[in-house]
């Protein structure tokens, strides 16, 4: 059955995959008359080769596994999903929508433009339960699925929510303190290094940051030393005096506070390595490249975008191209976008060279040459000559998430090259 009309006219490609429970679905083209039909029905094996792609695009050995619907309302999801909308309304040039509940800082809006990948991780329970006792308080991460490569990492930032508490003296400044724990000894003594500190009041409310830098990339060059951060507080002209978290009103790390309020660690890496299991990656690969050699038919190998028997010829001009992550059934681990709009270039660059074909001076010169000796020198091609990034919000395992922007991947005009 004819799909509706297509809002671009154009050819019109959408990437669906085959499921043994899923109806008939494949790959979309206009069929020249203003309808979306379906060109090709993916077997399992062109599913495999599309899947490794992808994920090699993505820069993962494999795809993650979780066990667990999103809990998106958490403060490590909620952060990086203000991230990834800004980064949208960026790319769209569009004016922001609302404001972030995060408040981002000059510091930290640096940070995001200058890193490629930010991975935020949720508070976790830790075995050293002897760490939580009087007037501080354990945080604890997983880092392990961070990129191990310390050199990558730009900055990492400690996020403590703090909720208004009634006071007589809501001005009262107090500093709060991050401390790497070193080690714990057989009595609860703890070895501590002072990592970051920041002033608050008393009657302050909102995300107080934390450098953690040089903790976290001690935990990526030495993961077995990671036995967290210890809290301390007191007020800013008594260090001597430690007072208790719930007093200015710092959220409990677990089951005390919202979800959306608890402590949270990002961190912004630049040309980080790939993630993933590296021994899964190679066997995924090796699969493709079996498949690639063995598993198409005949009827997928025809390529739709040289195929002229679907559309008339026509000038050099974007088309539209979209991968559905849900159609992947990649809607359990990747959070936004819904899919992939790569548009490509597409239509031939004939004389004469309009500027609207936005054609180079080179391609004016070959097509006047063509013209004399067609068989010796070809036209122009065309070809993308803007791109735009994308950026893809996903889950690495139930509850660290990962931002990654990926460069000149939309098409967003073509020309005569």
């Amino acid at each position: 059955m004819a799909a509706p009309k297509a809002a671009w006219h154009c050819a019109c490609f959408t990437l669906f995959i085959l499921t043994a429970e899923a109806v008939l679905s494949g790959l979309y083209i206009d069929n020249g008359v203003d309808q979306t039909v379906i060109h090709h029905s993916m077997t399992r094996n062109e599913r495999l080769v599309v899947e490794h792609e992808i994920l090699e695009l993505l820069g993962l050995g494999e795809r993650p596994r979780r066990v667990r619907d999103p809990p998106l309302d958490r403060s490590a999801p909620s952060f990086l999903m203000d991230v990834y909308k800004q980064l949208a309304e960026e790319h769209e040039q569009a004016r922001p929508t609302r404001s972030s509940e995060m408040a981002l800082s000059g510091d930290e809006q640096q940070a995001i433009d200058e890193s490629d990948l930010i991975m935020t991780f949720q508070s976790k329970k830790h075995h050293l339960g002897a760490l939580r006792h009087g007037h501080g308080r354990h945080v604890w991460f997983d880092v392990a699925g961070a990129p191990g490569d310390a050199t990558a990492l730009l900055t990492a930032e400690l996020r403590l929510h703090q909720a208004p508490v009634q006071t007589d003296q809501p001005t009262s400044l107090y500093t709060v303190i991050a401390h790497r724990v070193l080690s714990v000894d057989n009595m609860g003594g703890l070895q501590l290094e002072q990592v970051a500190a920041v002033n608050t009041s008393a009657g302050a409310e909102g995300w107080l940051e934390l450098n953690v830098t040089t903790a976290l990339a001690a935990w990526l060059t030495a993961p077995a030393d990671n036995r967290g951060f210890f809290i301390t507080m007191h007020p800013h002209s008594q260090p001597e005096r430690h007072v208790k978290p719930e007093e200015i009103g710092l959220e409990e790390p677990r089951g005390g506070a919202p979800e959306g309020k608890q402590p949270f660690m990002v961190a912004f890496f630049k040309n980080g390595p790939k993630l993933g299991n590296a021994d899964a990656g190679a066997r995924r690969k090796r699969e493709a490249r079996r498949w690639r050699s063995h598993g198409y038919s005949e009827n997928y190998l025809r390529n739709p975008l040289t195929d002229t028997a679907h559309w008339t010829t026509r000038s050099c001009e974007i088309q539209t191209l979209y991968v559905s992550f849900k159609d992947l059934e990649w809607q359990d681990w990747i959070i936004a976008p819904d899919g992939y709009g790569a548009f490509y270039c597409s239509g031939e660059c004939n004389f004469p060279l309009n500027a609207h074909k936005n054609a180079t001076n080179h391609a004016i010169v070959q097509t006047l040459v063509h013209l004399l000796n067609p068989t010796q020198v070809p036209k122009p091609s065309c070809a993308p000559i803007k791109l735009s990034p994308i950026s893809v919000l996903y889950y690495t395992d139930d509850s660290n998430v990962i931002l990654r922007k990926y460069k000149n991947m939309v098409v967003k005009s073509c020309g005569c090259h």
